[in-house]
């Protein structure tokens, strides 16, 4: 193996990171490198692991606010809301895949495991 490459990867969503998901996937897969994602929907695509936000609490949130501005609310007025919810989502069959061994701690502390 190449010296120059990564221990691991913890990979942020963006345009481009969303777009390109599967060679990354296949990028860690490939190098038996393990690797972190964003958002949930990336482990259920392939991924190893994520660990971010709750995706469907953020789009709630975000229509519930947009409702009150449709209803007459100022902008300036609404409240920030932080995400309350970072759900840890493993997906054991790419681990499987690529021969790397999830801790029993790691998958107790999964709140959702993809077999």
């Amino acid at each position: 193996m190449n010296d120059d490459l990564p221990d691991g990867i913890l990979m942020v969503a963006d345009a481009l990171t969303i777009l390109n998901r599967e060679r990354v996937f296949e990028f860690a897969a490939v190098r038996k490198l393990p690797a972190i994602y964003e958002f949930d929907d990336f482990a259920r695509d392939g991924g190893l692991m994520s660990y971010g936000a709750d995706s469907s609490e953020s789009f709630e949130r975000a229509a519930a606010l947009v409702a009150r501005i449709f209803n007459g609310a100022n902008p300036g007025d609404l409240p920030f809301e932080q995400p309350t919810r970072y759900p840890l989502v493993l997906n054991l069959k790419t681990a499987k895949a690529t021969g790397l061994e999830i801790p029993p701690t790691l998958l107790a502390l999964a709140d959702e495991v993809i077999e």
